[in-house]
């Protein structure tokens, strides 16, 4: 048996397990929506862990993370910083929006925001921007995992029948068992994504250099800008670099599968736990990362097909690794991009269905409908998602920030609707769609000033405005906003003592 069928052999074994997994999941899985959606918010520690460490741990990491510190070096340790500080905000955001959900029934994101402003409208546009800012994440992963089988097989198998194959079991389980099934899935493969990517850190660093030490002395010696700001190739300017920490960190708890996510915690305590620990997902990228410093010396442009490239680039070509562990490696590369890529095709089918379809149909949709539907929404925002990266000409980083740029636009309304009664539908609907215009200019047709991450320009403008609009427009009933913004820390304290025992927290 060739190379590359051995290790094509590895990874279809381990996808099938994955698929075996996801799809036992749904046994004893309500057949609501909200245990479709919401895992009948049951969701306990360990796997909420391991769902909300699948939003950051994705082919990004396994792709553009490397690429990233090969083409920078120093630049690319924003990953590192933002890391560790993702879910900081949803310390105190989170506990409230779980609190929320459990007491009114949210099951999307913008149920809360559509309760809050009273709106019909703004599920709608929320809805829209969700989807475009999902659907180029969930292209990212797709596009992660065709690459990764064509260069772990040196082309035998092609682009388009690995990122299939591989969003194909996804999409399987994703609509047999919902949540649960990207839960323990998620578990699975993280296990195998902690293994896989030390394997490949230490590998690269040992038999490349012989230890960190070598690897970093050779560096120095050859391209000693790699190691200062602002890095080696284009480089990145401490403006670029600390705004793309910013955006990053503001943005990553507006993406609608976290209020998701949340919404399914056990308890109040579960989140709190969740973002004590999460940190040390870090750990799965601090190897990543020096193997793309690895390929800093021993890797030219010209070796490489495509700039995301050097990860498969190190393991096929310069490590010397049997079959059977490349195969292993590539399984947990795939796993990376698999688990991601579950979470957000599930989040887009929900927010399709909640959001869109349910609020513009005349009829109430009864709930067997509506779950069919997420489910069939699911194949069809997977398939859709499988088209652009078929098509996809951008990179892994520049999807990825794009991206961010779009969700951190939900952030003013979010601080608004949780802590500022005034702030009112004018206010929040004015500056989220300017912040999204200002974003989306900046982006595509002018250079963003000062070298600022576009995402942050909206930002600025979209608080300016809220705060602004929502002054010069009547204030909302003071009844109905007090709803929102008075869950406050005794309340919350006691919501988590009794979070175990009863299903609602006041």
């Amino acid at each position: 048996m060739n190379d590359w069928q051995i290790v094509s052999s590895i990874t279809g074994i381990y996808l099938l397990i994955v698929l075996i997994v996801g799809v036992s999941a749904r046994r004893g899985q309500s057949s609501s929506l909200e245990g479709y959606v919401s895992g009948g918010r049951s969701v306990g520690l360990v796997v909420l862990f391991f769902i909300m460490g699948a939003e950051i741990f994705s082919a990004f990491t396994f792709l553009g993370a490397p690429s990233e510190a090969n083409s920078t070096g120093a630049p690319s340790l924003y990953i590192l910083a933002y890391l560790s500080l993702a879910l900081i905000l949803w310390w105190s955001i989170g506990p409230r929006v779980a609190t929320l959900g459990r007491r009114y029934g949210y099951i999307s994101q913008a149920d809360l925001f559509a309760d809050r402003f009273s709106s019909k409208t703004l599920p709608i546009v929320m809805a829209v921007m969700s989807v475009i800012a999902l659907i180029p994440y969930l292209t990212i992963q797709i596009t992660g995992a065709g690459l990764l089988f064509t260069f772990a097989t040196q082309g035998k198998i092609p682009f388009w029948i690995g990122s299939l194959v591989a969003f194909g079991v996804v999409t399987i389980y994703v609509f047999t068992s919902g949540l649960k099934g990207i839960g323990w899935t998620n578990l699975l493969q993280g296990i195998l994504m902690l293994v896989v990517a030390w394997a490949i850190g230490i590998a690269a660093v040992l038999q490349l250099f012989g230890s960190l030490d070598g690897m970093f002395t050779e560096i120095q010696r050859t391209s000693p800008e790699h190691l200062l700001m602002p890095g080696g190739g284009e480089g990145w300017s401490w403006a670029a670099f600390s705004s793309a920490i910013v955006l990053s960190v503001l943005g990553f708890v507006m993406w609608p599968h976290v209020f998701n996510k949340s919404y399914s915690a056990g308890s109040n305590r579960t989140i709190k736990q969740t973002v004590v620990f999460y940190p040390l997902y870090a750990l799965l990228v601090v190897p990543i990362l020096l193997a793309g410093f690895a390929a800093i010396t021993t890797v030219s442009d010209s070796d490489l097909a495509r700039p995301d490239a050097v990860m498969s680039h190190l393991i096929v070509n310069l490590l010397d690794l049997p079959p059977i562990v490349v195969g292993l490696m590539l399984a947990g590369a795939v796993a990376a991009a698999m688990s991601t890529g579950a979470n957000l095709a599930h989040t887009a089918a929900s927010i399709v269905v909640r959001d869109f379809i349910s609020v513009v149909k005349t009829k109430k949709l009864k709930e067997s409908a509506a779950v069919t539907m997420t489910k069939w929404c699911v194949v069809l925002i997977a398939i859709l998602a499988f088209i652009l990266a078929i098509l996809n000409v951008q990179t892994i980083v520049q999807l990825f920030l794009i991206a961010y740029g779009i969700v951190i636009q939900f952030l003013p309304m979010t601080l608004a609707a949780l802590f500022w009664r005034r702030a009112n539908l004018a206010g929040v609907m004015t500056g989220m769609i300017a912040g999204l215009i200002v974003t989306i200019y900046f982006t595509f047709l002018q250079a963003s000033p000062l070298d600022i991450e576009p995402g942050l320009w909206g930002l600025a403008v979209n608080t300016i405005l809220l705060v602004s609009a929502s002054l010069l427009t009547p204030a909302m009933d003071r009844n109905h906003t007090s709803r929102f913004v008075q869950v406050n820390r005794k309340q919350q304290s006691t919501s988590q003592t009794r979070a175990d025992s009863t299903p609602l927290e006041t």
